[in-house]
Formats: structure tokens, sequence, C-alpha cells
């Protein structure tokens, strides 16, 4: 997952319903704000929608995340979130909402200061300075101070008047749908996904600079970076960051489904079929655009001979815990393919363990794509999703090639 501080998009489901009579929220759009524990906002904008049965979006640039599970009694607002395991507990007082937004992380809950207000429809400012610089285009950033924990990323950015929408791209995955706006010489940008809040800030030094970038995650998570414009960035290869061992050509694993089955890769179903494997995670907003993409292409190849596996990497290995977390993700994506718990959790080192052959897990989403004769072809890492715009698109076209051409070669 991007960061060490990410433990991690995604995409939320459908209708939000005030269940109490005594609670109703001003229809129109909010302005939220999750606080750090340095002080430092995180704002993001919802909408609410409807006289009787109300509606709730979240909204970061083109994407509107619908989230269900809002009820309330009294002055009180609960609002769970229907992935990643987090809820917030708020008291309405007129038009505005104040409390907390928390998240269970497995084997304890990290809670974070929460506020929002009616009818505010800017998201850092009311009267931003008039933009000195544009920052659209791509530019190559690198986050951390230290040598070795430097990663260098690409941002993609789109500026309107004052207005920013983008992302910035990672070796593991995206920040998904960033937007903010430019003040004067300073860049802000955001996002919260339901799992995930981000804010990036940075001077725009000229138009071809940007320094003292900050970066806040969550309540603790931080770092720093700086920019360079640069049309021609890009990133290592995904498919040349993990391979297997020297001596290994086949992938091997047993691990239980939802239902507590064991299902291998021996299983007859897998035979003579080209197999995608997804490791992935309930937690990981990468992994989440990752599998409503992959809704869509098992429904394509599936009948052409393809299947699809979800190995899940989750907070805890108390199988009852994932269990519950990763029916949350099958039921609102509608999966159709197996997802499989394997007893190790997301930190790297475990995933590491449970797949012996690989010469390390760098990230997730890790996808691995096995030919019929068995054989492990290519290994992905990372997912690029729809808020990285044409990395997304060429991902697909690329992707469903390879399929292609697997299909059409013949089992050994």
């Amino acid at each position: 997952m991007i960061r060490k501080f990410l433990i991690g998009a995604a995409v939320f489901a459908s209708l939000t319903h005030i269940a109490s009579a005594q609670t109703k929220l001003a229809t129109g759009i909010w302005r939220g704000v999750l606080k750090t524990a340095t002080g430092n906002e995180i704002p993001f904008n919802f909408e609410v929608s409807g006289s009787g049965k109300q509606e709730i979006a979240v909204i970061n640039s083109t994407e509107h995340l619908k989230v269900p599970g809002v009820t309330g009694s009294g002055d009180s607002v609960f609002i769970r979130m229907p992935l990643f395991d987090s809820e917030f507990r708020l008291k309405q007082t007129g038009q505005t909402l104040q409390g907390h937004y928390i998240k269970h992380l497995g084997v304890r809950d990290v809670a974070q200061e929460f506020t929002a207000t009616a009818n505010t429809t800017y998201r850092f400012f009311k009267d931003a300075e008039k933009p000195k610089h544009n920052v659209s285009g791509r530019w190559s950033a690198v986050f951390g101070k230290e040598v070795a924990d430097k990663d260098t990323t690409v941002g993609e950015f789109k500026q309107t008047g004052a207005k920013v929408t983008g992302t910035f791209l990672t070796t593991t995955g995206d920040y998904r749908f960033l937007e903010g706006t430019v003040s004067g010489d300073q860049l802000y940008l955001s996002c919260f996904d339901g799992g995930h809040a981000f804010l990036f800030t940075a001077k725009i030094a000229d138009d071809n600079t940007l320094s003292e970038g900050k970066f806040s995650s969550g309540l603790t998570g931080k770092d720093i970076w700086t920019a360079v414009r640069d049309e021609n960035a890009k990133l290592p290869d995904a498919y040349s960051l993990a391979a297997l061992k020297p001596g290994y050509k086949k992938r091997a694993f047993n691990f239980k489904d939802l239902n507590g089955n064991p299902v291998s890769l021996e299983d007859e179903r897998f035979k003579n079929k080209v197999v995608i494997i997804q490791i992935m995670g309930s937690w990981c907003p990468n992994c989440m655009d990752e599998t409503a993409y992959m809704v869509n292409y098992y429904k394509k190849y599936h009948n052409k001979g393809v299947e699809v596996i979800g190995l899940a990497y989750e907070r805890t290995t108390d199988f009852a815990k994932s269990q519950k977390t990763v029916a949350q993700v099958k039921d609102r994506f509608n999966i159709p393919y197996p997802l499989l718990i394997t007893g190790y959790t997301s930190n790297k080192d475990e995933t590491a363990k449970s797949l012996p052959m690989l010469t390390k897990v760098v990230g997730f989403p890790t996808t691995i794509i096995i030919d019929k004769s068995g054989d492990v072809r290519k290994i992905h890492t990372g997912f690029s999703g729809p808020g990285t715009g044409h990395y997304y698109t060429e991902f697909i076209s690329e992707f469903e090639k390879l399929t292609d051409d697997l299909l059409a070669e013949k089992a050994l």
C-alpha cells in the first residue's frame, strides 16, 4: 500500500437513511473537517439530499461516494461506513455536527476529532487569494527526508481557476481522487474515502517547483515532500517489482473461504484455466478500486476460461473478525469469485511468510497472473485506479491484452 502511513479506497455503497424522525440533517453541501494530532485540518465536502429518506454522498473531485448505515436518535447521529471498518459518532447542534471519526484496527481503535457545518460549499477557504501559478500537468515528486526512505511518485494535476484536482501515483497504487485549491502561492489538496484521510500542502516556488511540502494522513501520519515539473516523469514497470524466487515456476496455497471451506489451486475448477490471484485486504483503498474492476473483468472473461481468487490479509489473524470485514467487501461489490481468509496479517513481513515463493511483497494490492499450465507468468504490484485517468485505462487495455494472449495458448 502507498507509504507506511497508509495501511491501504475505495468505492462506497448506495443510499443513506436517517432512521429517527428526530434526527434530520440540512440538505445541501456540508464541509467536514478531521483534525490530526498536530492540529492540522483535513477538510472534505459531502452532500445531504432528500426530505424523507435522506442520502449522503462524500465528494472528492468527480467521485461522489454514497454511504449507507446512518442512524440517529435525538441529537445523536451515527454513521457506519460500509468499508474499512470505521464510523462517525456525532452530536447535532443546529447546523453543525461534532464528535469523532473512529477507525477499528482489529486490536485497537483510533478516534479522530470531527466537525461539520451545513450550507458550506468551499473546501479549504471561503475567500482564497488569486492563484499566482497554475500547477496543471505532470510532476516528479519525492516523499521522505532520509535517502533510504525516499519514495518517488508522479503527480498529475489539473487546475481550473483556483480549483485543483488530480492524484499522486506510486509504485504500489495511487492516492485516489484529490481535490483542493491554489491560494496565492500555496497548494492545498485533500481526500477522505471513508477509511483514509489525506492532506497535502506545498509552496509553489515557481511554475516548475513545489517546495516545503507537507503530507498528513489520518490522526498521526506525516511526511515531507517536494516536486518538480516533469512531463516525462514515470514510475518503474509495475511488473518488475516482485518475482518468483529462482527454482520456482508455480504458486501454491491452501486457505479457507468465507464459509470455512479449504480452497487450493489444485482444485478442479482451476485446472487448465488462466487464474488471477489478488493479494488484497478490506482495509486497502487501492484494493477496493481493483476489486471494482475485477468484478467486471470476471464477468467478461469467466466463460472464456478465467478464474479469479482473492487472498485477504486483514488487520488480525482472528478468522471470525476477518470473515466479517471481508464479507462486507463481498456484499458491497457483489463479488462472484472466492475470497479466502489467509490467517496472516497485512504486515508485509507476515504476508511474505505465507508466500515463500515470492522474492518479496512490495505492497497491496499485488496481482499474480497464472497461465493454463499453472505457471506464474507475471506479477503486477499496485493498482492505478479511476482517479488516475489515462493510467487506469492503459492498465485495463494492457491487462486484458495479456489475458487474451494467455487464453489463446494451449495448456502443457
